[in-house]
Parts: structure tokens; sequence; C-alpha cells
């Protein structure tokens, strides 16, 4: 086992990740609302107030991770707190315009719910060793696993499905079941690759 102490991320670096890491999960969202599905954490209580009411994904994407600012400045700090939220509005805005330049005539709805739920993991595991997040449950789980060891993936798995599951009323038994596909593909991949005191210092 490496015991090579981490080396902070340069300026560069971290625009970068950001950079990336928004534009798979925005892409990975997309996917998700043009094959009509559902997701897990902040992504997908939005998604499914945007079935609900008609308004726009973004706007309830950024309302909803509000209350989630104290715990993310109070516990992870300033840095932590600029990057998550700086990626929150990013993705935000990045999927509102995104189907002004891609737009799909007939998806597979369990093609979109795979790959873009490995989309959205990436880019989360992208965010969580640049010291980011999401917001909301993401900050819960990475704060759970920095203080007490428990993988923030395994955390969020189960907090996902939850969510998943509520939508039971909204949603087709099909698209719920296959909903439940990428609220797992998103999770399995920072679980898989995001284990508890590799990338966040206790």
């Amino acid at each position: 086992m490496s015991t090579e102490k981490s080396t902070k991320h340069t300026v560069f670096e971290d625009v970068q990740a950001l950079l990336s890491a928004t534009a798979l999960v925005s892409l990975g969202i997309f996917l998700l609302n043009e094959g009509g599905l559902l997701a897990g954490g902040m992504t997908g209580l939005s998604l499914m107030l945007q079935k609900l009411t008609g308004y726009s994904f973004g706007i309830f994407f950024v309302l909803l991770n509000l209350p989630f600012f104290y715990l993310a400045l109070k516990q992870m700090g300033p840095e932590f707190t600029l990057k998550t939220f700086t990626s929150i509005f990013m993705v935000a805005i990045a999927t509102e315009y995104l189907p002004l330049v891609i737009q799909l005539k007939e998806v597979n709805v369990v093609y979109c719910a795979a790959m873009g739920g490995l989309m959205i993991g990436c880019g989360l595991l992208i965010l969580f060793r640049h010291e980011a997040s999401l917001g909301g449950f993401n900050v819960l789980a990475l704060y759970v696993q920095k203080r007490s060891n428990i993988s923030a993936g395994k955390l969020q798995m189960g907090i996902d499905c939850c969510i998943v599951g509520a939508s039971f009323f909204i949603v087709t038994p099909w698209i719920l079941g296959v909903s439940v596909i990428g609220a797992v593909a998103v999770n399995l991949a920072i679980a898989v690759n995001h284990k508890p005191g590799r990338y966040i210092n206790s």
C-alpha cells in the first residue's frame, strides 16, 4: 500500500475537474429526463418536482440544495462549499441549455438509465476527489464518511433507492424499475471507486 501523502490540487486542476464533472452530470441528467426516468438524491427530487409542476429542473436543483449550505460550510470548510455550490449552479445552467444543442428522436429507457446513471456517478466521483460535491445528500454522505468511515457510496445508494421508491405514485412500475437501474449505476461507480479515507483526509 502506498504511503505517499496526497498532493493538493492546483487551481487549474480543480477548474478542469469541475467543468468535466458538471458536463458529465448534466449529460447524465439529460439522458434520464429524455427517458422519462427518475433518480436518487437532489437530482431525483428535482426531476420529480419538475414532472409534478412543469417548472425548471435547474430551479428546483438549486433551491433544494440551499438548506445544505450551512452543513457544507460548517463541517466541510469554505473551499469545499465554494466548489460544491459552483458545481450546483453549473449543473443547473447546463441542464437548462443542453436541449438546445442535443435533440434525441428516439431513446431506449434502459440505456438511458444505465448510461445516465454511470455518467452522473463518474461526475460525482471526480467532484469527490477534488473535495467537492453536488450538495444535498452528497454533502451528508461525505460528512458521514469523513467522521465514521462509512462508505459514501453505500450510504448514498440507500438514500437514493428510498427516493426512487417514493416515486411509485407518479410513474409506472416499468419506469420505476428502470429508474432503479440508474440509481444503482450512480452509486456503484462511487462505492467501487471512492473508498473511505483514500481521498478525504480525516
